[in-house]
């Protein structure tokens, strides 16, 4: 079996159900921005000590696991399939914020990215992430229906990429670079 079918020579893909669609459909766009989280994740696993992260390490492998459902309920039409992400997987998601914030300092004033390089990977998965919420806001714009557990998990994303960030800053003892210019925005 060859890898390439020359379908999508034309810019059209198919999506779930048969439909064939513009490869730059807002659709196309956020699946793609998914996988590319996913691909950061991978590295970001890649990069992580297993001594100290073990228990992240798994996570992040069953959070890969979970963009890969969001992109398969992305890339199913409302209707022609049944929506993989449920509410509980946003429960889930949201506990994991939650147990990685208890590990890090209090902060008042925004942080510049960087320190470990595993902690500015996950901020580029951060800004990463942040592009699919507005490519999967432009198809609420414009009226298709979605798995909004889906969308909820991706707006939960950005926070838990920070967080984890943070963690691995604190993890390998590094001093946080906080963005002076602004007064204190978290209370």
């Amino acid at each position: 079996m060859k890898i390439y079918t020359k379908s999508g020579d034309k810019g059209n893909t198919s999506i779930i159900g048969g439909q064939r669609i513009k490869k730059s459909d807002a659709r196309i766009c956020a699946y793609g921005s998914i996988d590319e989280v996913n691909s950061w994740i991978g590295r970001i696993i890649s990069e992580l000590d297993s001594k100290k992260f073990d228990l992240l390490k798994n996570e992040l492998i069953q959070l890969q696991v979970l963009l890969f459902d969001i992109g398969t309920d992305l890339a199913t039409p409302v209707g022609v399939g049944e929506m993989i992400v449920k509410k509980e997987d946003v429960t889930k998601i949201e506990h994991l914020i939650d147990y990685y914030q208890t590990k890090v300092p209090v902060i008042e004033k925004f942080i510049l990215p960087g320190g470990h390089p595993v902690a500015s990977d996950f901020q580029i998965a951060r800004t990463v992430i942040r592009r699919a919420e507005r490519e999967i806001t432009q198809l609420l714009v414009l009226d298709e229906a979605i798995n909004i557990y889906a969308y909820k998990i991706i707006n939960r994303l950005s926070d838990l990429f920070f967080v984890l960030s943070r963690y691995v800053n604190t993890v390998y003892d590094i001093k946080e670079s906080f963005y002076e210019r602004a007064g204190k925005v978290f209370h």
